[in-house]
């Protein structure tokens, strides 16, 4: 039995692959032709998982210097500045999710599984959990990750737990200076180009202002 076909046995919802093009493609695309070896090598030997919860570090000076930051810089941002780090953990639920104005890449240095949304489906700032499409990111596939796409930590597919590494456009994810909102989506912002909306459950989420406007279970996938 493949991992795909077992994660969909265990678990209560559908699990698809961000290799099936259909129905990943509003929410992102695989990144084809590009070497990451160099990133993955050093995430490997370099990067630990936790004992506990998830550890994400914005930006290593290190892997932003390999080749292939440029021509992610240039090609894929349109020669706009770049962070390149990585969240690494041993998480298994939802929590809430996140969004950024810029694509986000992922880059499966392991197998795990991503909970994805819909910008368009938050309303009043509440988002319905029943919604959420859970994908299966194999090994080795690098994603790009739309703008419109709600996302936050991995879950993880194995007890060892997961890597993964995370380019965004420069800065985000950064503590920010906030200012008063003017509309809802304002509420939401948390960090410089991070704009969150959180499972009620997570403490740490609600700890930093975060909105609790994802309605229904804080649903936990199983490996």
């Amino acid at each position: 039995m493949g991992i795909l076909e077992h994660l969909n046995e265990v678990n209560d919802v559908v699990i698809r692959s961000v290799l099936d093009r259909e129905a990943f493609r509003t929410y992102g695309r695989v990144i084809r032709g590009y070497d990451f070896s160099e990133i993955t090598d050093y995430m490997e030997h370099k990067t630990p998982i936790p004992e506990n919860g998830n550890v994400y570090v914005v930006s290593v000076e290190e892997m932003e210097t390999f080749s292939v930051a440029d021509r992610v810089k240039n090609l894929i941002y349109g020669g706009m500045p770049i962070e390149i780090g990585y969240c690494n953990g041993r998480n298994t639920t939802l929590n809430g999710f996140e969004y950024h104005k810029g694509s986000e890449i992922n880059i499966a240095v392991t197998d795990f599984m991503l909970c994805l949304g819909h910008v368009w489906d938050i309303e009043n700032n509440t988002y319905d959990a029943e919604k959420v499409q859970v994908f299966f990111v194999p090994k080795g596939t690098a994603i790009e990750m739309y703008q419109t796409t709600l996302h936050l930590s991995p879950c993880r597919v194995t007890d060892e737990g997961f890597r993964g590494v995370v380019i965004l456009p420069k800065g985000t994810n950064t503590p920010l200076e906030k200012e008063i909102p003017v509309d809802e989506e304002g509420q939401l912002l948390l960090q410089k180009n991070k704009w969150v909306i959180a499972h009620p459950e997570r403490e740490p989420l609600m700890k930093q202002g975060a909105v609790g406007g994802v309605i229904g279970p804080n649903r936990e996938l199983k490996y």
